[in-house]
């Protein structure tokens, strides 16, 4: 009999939770994994399915209760156990040292040593600890009172949800604890997060900060997983107030114990070697993975912090050294395209190298048309560019005077892509050019990654780290050639054993059964989510009767306007996306369906669901309206045509009545299917 089977169930979930703890901080803290993504979602599966048999066991501090439940209606406040304060500002040499001196002054002495700190660009966030296991997640908010935002705390993996005695002890940390920093959005998230947004045909986020805030107090912690938001923590704290002797050890203490502590670090008692970090610091700013606009100076000593105490707003033992804004005039020499992951184009400047913050920009976004329109710019134009809270550099305005001649040729969007010589159309009403073949190399991880998500073909072990090992060695040149990967293929790649591979091709397998909706959604034509791409299943019964409908009949689909036609015709009018239709019908996926008439009771009606039904669960209720031709939406808006309240409804009743909105009930709805 082996070991792993002479463990109770309980035994065996605490072995695999520890093991499965081991790996999330080796990923996400350390940036070293041990194992492969697809040998780390099997250790989660055994955990979910052990769990699954003994419900009885499960915790909230188990890795698979980082995400669950739904949405919720909105953020209870809080108190902070003290007061998140801002600080002060240096925005130079002098003021920094005018700020050091005064500490001198205070302190009475005439060496004191201080601890160097990158500033985060993100959302202050606190942390409370209750015997080791994470209770609570507080935002910022006024400084004295945040909003809960626990349920999304718990979804980042960054973020540890229990911490283990052992190494509270070695750490010197007592049970009850809280850890006060910062959630940011990487800029490789960020970009990510805004190409899903424009595919959905949303508004860009402007910045990561603006991203990571707005993240943060999204009602769906489903959706803030997704983002992947990083917490770096700087402050550790008891009862409100700093225990440890020193700041640094503070920031030690919370390594030892898991968190994600900057290594970008330093103490010293010299003001020159601060201010070289400063300086160091800033020439780095450009190759680093987030974004920071200064770095926190702050005396180590926390004796020396009770002594100096505060001002009206911030306290006298830390200070902010903020970078200078960053911008320059430069010329345009060129105007370039370049084609991202979702098929926009994106027109860029190609500038005279300037120094800019530290570094020499060459390129600067024009975003779309309609940018290059608002500015008036001409290839031969002088520009001031900005490197702000953006990650990639934009022209401001055009300069124009005696020493700055304005510019002579104008700039025309290509009508072939420049990476694949595909189609570009430009949607009307839309700001964005855009290539629809599905296989231009540039879209490809994106495809890819959509294909095989969870809520599409749900390939799993295909996520990102397998994903670019594909396309970088081209054994994936489009999504159809995913059913044509062998476990030779696969072991040819980093990371990825015998039992691995075996896993994937079965995952792969098992895709070819799912219906024709998820077929039609895995194609990745823009504006076709989920709920349209099973209405389109519906209405025609098969990937051919849809994609030969016309633009008239499209619309004739329910949803389904000129803009939603208009793209899927688009799609279709590549040849290259008729042929990766017919090699995904080769590789044996489902192109067949079930047609199917839906009422039309509701036709045309949006509802919004909130509290409790007596009858009807939420998916229950859900089915039924849409049956009847009717959409459930997330939120309340002037759009929404009925909301359905139960008991315990929240914020979203309260909306409503705000709104002057339809409320019924659990009988009112029943009545509105009769």
């Amino acid at each position: 009999m082996s070991a792993k089977s002479c463990l109770t169930p309980e035994r065996e979930i605490e072995a695999l939770r520890d093991q499965i703890r081991h790996h999330e901080h080796r990923y996400y803290v350390l940036d070293d994994p041990e194992i492969s993504d697809a040998d780390f979602d099997l250790l989660m599966q055994q955990l979910k399915k052990l769990e699954a048999a003994h419900p009885e066991l499960v915790t909230a501090d188990s890795p698979t209760q980082r995400v669950g439940g739904k949405p919720r209606e909105g953020f209870p406040k809080a108190k902070h156990s003290s007061p998140m304060l801002s600080l002060d500002n240096a925005y130079n040499e002098e003021e920094f040292r005018d700020w050091a001196r005064r500490v001198y002054e205070l302190t009475g002495k005439k060496k004191v040593d201080f601890v160097c700190e990158l500033k985060l660009d993100g959302m202050s966030l606190a942390l409370t600890y209750t015997g080791g296991q994470l209770t609570r997640g507080l935002t910022r908010g006024d400084g004295t009172t945040g909003e809960d935002v626990t349920t999304n705390v718990r979804t980042m993996p960054t973020v540890p949800l229990r911490i283990d005695q052992k190494k509270l002890l070695g750490a010197g940390l007592p049970p009850d604890f809280e850890v006060r920093g910062e959630v940011i959005m990487s800029i490789k998230s960020f970009l990510r997060m805004n190409e899903e947004r424009e595919q959905q045909g949303l508004s860009r986020a402007a910045n990561p900060r603006n991203a990571a805030a707005g993240s943060i107090r999204m009602l769906d912690p489903s959706t803030v997983a997704e983002r992947r938001l990083d917490f770096y923590s700087y402050f550790l704290l008891r009862d409100g107030n700093t225990f440890l002797p020193s700041h640094f050890e503070s920031l030690e203490a919370l390594e030892k114990c898991g968190f994600k502590v900057n290594p970008h670090r330093l103490c010293t008692n010299d003001l020159d070697k601060v201010l070289d970090f400063v300086n160091r610091m800033e020439a780095q700013r450009e190759k680093l993975p987030y974004e920071i606009d200064g770095i926190v100076v702050k005396v180590d000593s926390s004796q020396l912090w009770r002594q100096l105490g505060f001002t009206g707003k911030a306290p006298r033992w830390a200070i902010a050294y903020k970078y200078a804004a960053r911008s320059g005039v430069t010329q345009i020499e060129d105007i370039l395209v370049q084609v991202g992951r979702t098929g926009k184009l994106t027109p860029l400047a190609a500038l005279r190298p300037v120094p800019i913050g530290g570094t020499t920009v060459k390129r600067a976004t024009l975003h779309n048309q309609d940018e290059i329109d608002r500015l008036g710019v001409k290839i031969g134009d002088w520009v001031l560019v900005e490197r702000g809270g953006d990650v990639i550099p934009k022209i401001v305005k055009v300069i124009e005077d005696k020493d700055h001649p304005r510019g002579k040729r104008s700039f025309e969007f290509p009508t072939r892509c420049p990476e694949c010589g595909g189609k570009v159309v430009r949607a009307e009403g839309e700001a964005d050019h855009r290539c629809v073949n599905a296989k231009c190399p540039a879209k490809l991880r994106e495809s890819l990654l959509h294909f095989a998500s969870r809520g599409v073909m749900n390939i799993e072990g295909m996520g990102e780290s397998l994903v670019n090992q594909l396309a970088d060695r081209q054994l994936v040149k489009d999504v159809a050639d995913i059913y044509s990967l062998t476990e030779e293929k696969l072991l040819s790649l980093e990371r990825i054993g015998k039992k691995s591979a075996q896993n994937l091709l079965r995952e792969i397998d098992n895709s070819r059964e799912l219906p024709l909706e998820r077929v039609i959604l895995g194609l990745g034509i823009r504006f076709v989510g989920e709920r349209t791409a099973e209405l389109l299943a519906e209405h025609f019964g098969s990937i051919d009767a849809f994609l030969n409908a016309s633009f008239d009949e499209l619309q004739q689909v329910n949803e389904v306007g000129p803009r939603v036609a208009e793209a899927i015709t688009e799609y279709f009018s590549e040849p290259r996306n008729r042929e990766l239709v017919e090699r995904l019908r080769k590789a044996g996926l489902k192109f067949e369906g079930q047609k199917k008439q839906r009422g039309t009771k509701l036709a045309g009606k949006t509802f919004v669901l909130t509290g409790t039904l007596p009858n009807f669960s939420r998916d229950q209720a859900k089915k039924m309206i849409e049956d009847a031709g009717g959409k459930v939406s997330g939120s309340v808006s002037k759009k929404t045509d009925y909301v359905v309240a139960g008991n315990d409804a929240g914020s979203k009743l309260d909306k409503a009545q705000e709104l002057k909105i339809p409320i019924v009930d659990e009988d009112g709805l029943t009545k509105l299917l009769a």
